[in-house]
């Protein structure tokens, strides 16, 4: 049995101070599938699950494994879970509803109209940075792309993407004290604890919101604002709690996590440069599977946490009712039982089982195909544009168990 004592619980962020630790998660897949994970900075301790048959099924039986209590691992009480209970944190039926708002604005036939409007925005971002030569590639590519196409689906100025992306860091980064206004678990964090992530950004991304859903309700312009404000459930409209709560979550999800999927994969592409050559010959293959290879590869999520409405047996192991549980989706996509060879970047795949918009099941990521437009485009135009790349110093990861994610990443490239 694993020694856990010895190691940095997972439910701190330091664990992840040198990346994913993929053998630690491999070690636990082997001998400790299940494995009870102490709390940290006061909160409850946690089941990690590691196998991805497990982690599908965690996923996929929402009446067990429930989101009802949050999907983060801190505890929240009930007035915290009354405040800041958004799409993510609800079960059926709740959440399907609230889901069919927004999810037709995702679907593919809506979404390959923005690939023109998409390409133009990746060559523009990508002919401005590599003219630099040297560059921090967070900066200049990956934090520009989604939200400027965020940006467009709101019908807001472009000019409010680096307002918009900068709230995304300090919300996502609220355990990095470089980008937290308030780090979470802190005394001071307490005067925002009916907030999501216990940040203040919060308050200025709801005002923000506010703003554009009064314009919308005296101008709809049938984007995604006056979509949510227009929109009812069971014959009702939104309160303004709910419309600030899912405006917070479109803001921060359609940026976010695809920004830091494509940091990720420059770093792959620099620290596999047989990887980038082999794109540069055949970028055919981002059409295919390569794409995914390279998203299981880099996970920008790391894990999602549900909690246990019964006693269940899992791996040989008894969860009890009230346990919170944490489905580690980057140990899912290494997990050896399921992929082959998992351990070794492999473009040729003819399979990708991957784990990292999730599998199934109602919480499957409702902007898995715009992020995989957003994320195959700029792979296409910058393997199109590269020669050579290198970085100039080590990717400086964001301090968080829950995104896999950079700061900056700085960069040398040539161009053919």
């Amino acid at each position: 049995m694993i020694d856990s004592a010895a190691l940095v619980p997972l439910g701190e962020p330091e664990a992840f101070a040198d990346g994913v630790p993929y053998e630690r998660f491999r070690r636990m897949r082997d001998e400790e599938p299940v494995a009870w994970t102490p709390g940290v900075h006061g909160s409850s301790g946690f089941w990690s699950i590691t196998r991805h048959s497990d982690i599908t099924t965690v996923g996929r039986d929402w009446e067990t494994f429930s989101s009802s209590r949050g999907v983060a691992l801190e505890d929240l009480a009930d007035d915290q879970l009354e405040a800041r209970t958004s799409l993510i944190d609800t079960d059926p039926p709740r959440h399907t509803e609230l889901r069919k708002i927004m999810s037709s604005q995702f679907l593919p036939r809506i979404v390959n109209g923005y690939e023109t409007f998409l390409r133009g925005i990746v060559g523009r971002t990508l002919d401005h940075a590599l003219a630099l030569g040297s560059f921090d590639f967070v900066h200049e590519v990956s934090s520009q792309i989604p939200v400027r196409v965020l940006a467009r689906m709101m019908s807001v100025p472009d000019t409010d993407h680096e307002k918009l992306t900068a709230w995304g860091d300090r919300l996502i980064g609220h355990t990095d004290p470089e980008l937290a206004d308030v780090l979470l678990g802190s005394a001071e964090s307490e005067a925002y604890r009916l907030l999501p992530f216990r940040s203040p950004a919060s308050l200025e991304v709801f005002e923000y919101g506010r703003e554009l859903q009064a314009q919308r309700r005296r101008q709809p312009t049938g984007d995604l604002v006056s979509i949510l404000v227009e929109s009812q459930v069971q014959g009702d409209r939104l309160s303004q709690q709910d419309l600030d709560n899912y405006f917070l979550l479109l803001s921060l999800a359609g940026q976010e996590t695809t920004r830091q999927a494509i940091s990720l994969a420059m770093q792959t592409l620099m620290d596999n440069p047989q990887v980038l050559a082999r794109l540069q010959e055949q970028p055919a293959l981002l059409s295919g599977l390569a794409a995914d290879e390279l998203l299981r590869w880099g996970p920008p999520v790391l894990h999602m946490r549900r909690t246990a409405t019964r006693d269940v047996e899992l791996s040989g192991t008894t969860i009890k009712a009230g346990d919170k549980v944490a489905i580690w989706y980057a140990s899912g996509n290494r997990d050896e039982r399921v992929i082959e060879r998992p351990d070794t970047l492999d473009l040729d795949r003819t399979k990708v089982d991957l784990l990292t918009f999730g599998k199934g099941g109602p919480h499957y990521c409702m902007g898995s195909f715009l992020a995989k437009l957003e994320y195959r485009v700029t792979l296409e135009e910058l393997v199109a544009r590269l020669d050579t790349a290198r970085p100039d110093a080590p990717g400086e990861r964001v301090v968080s168990n829950f995104v896999n994610g950079l700061k900056r990443l700085p960069v040398t490239v040539t161009t053919r």
